[in-house]
């Protein structure tokens, strides 16, 4: 659905209601089952998953297509068992940097060059970046902040957390 507005032609009432229109409101019940489903099982087939949610496969192809285009679904990935692939040590290390006008930026360009950081955050509050970092051990840990980590500019503290027992763990979205 493409939907064009000018905004002069609303008035204040209607305007308001129309900056709280988001693309999930583009989207209906099919389109929410058919990605709670894909969250569950992406591999998933499309006549599978016409069987489950009782339409045929057309229709759902081109829903699928619709959403992905619409980037509802942003991408297909397969999820590892970290402790097949010998990186069962999770930790979560808070990162303040010192100064932060430029220095945020160059902080950002050179996680995205560690591989052991799987995720990062730039949060508010006392702290500044959240990253959350598998390896092998915690030898590789240590190995990891004093080698690469620290070694990056204008770093005030550091703060680590090791994960000791995983509770729980969804990619997805309650929709």
């Amino acid at each position: 659905m493409v939907i064009f507005i000018k905004k002069f032609l609303f008035s204040p009432q209607s305007q308001a209601l129309l900056e709280k229109f988001t693309l999930m409101d583009t989207i209906d019940e099919i389109d929410k089952s058919i990605l709670r489903e894909l969250q569950k099982n992406a591999k998933i087939t499309t006549k599978e998953l016409a069987a489950k949610l009782n339409l045929t496969i057309s229709p759902i192809y081109e829903r699928i297509k619709r959403l992905e285009n619409l980037s509802f679904i942003k991408e297909y990935v397969a999820v590892l068992n970290k402790n097949m692939i010998n990186k069962p040590f999770t930790s979560y290390c808070q990162v303040s940097m010192r100064y932060h006008e430029e220095y945020i930026d160059k902080f950002e360009e050179e996680i995205l060059k560690l591989d052991e950081v799987q995720e990062c955050y730039h949060i508010a509050g006392q702290i500044d970046f959240l990253l959350k970092i598998n390896v092998g051990s915690i030898d590789e840990y240590h190995d990891f902040i004093r080698y690469k980590l620290s070694k990056i500019n204008n770093i005030g503290i550091l703060n680590s957390a090791f994960v000791l027992k995983e509770i729980k763990k969804t990619y997805a979205y309650n929709i």
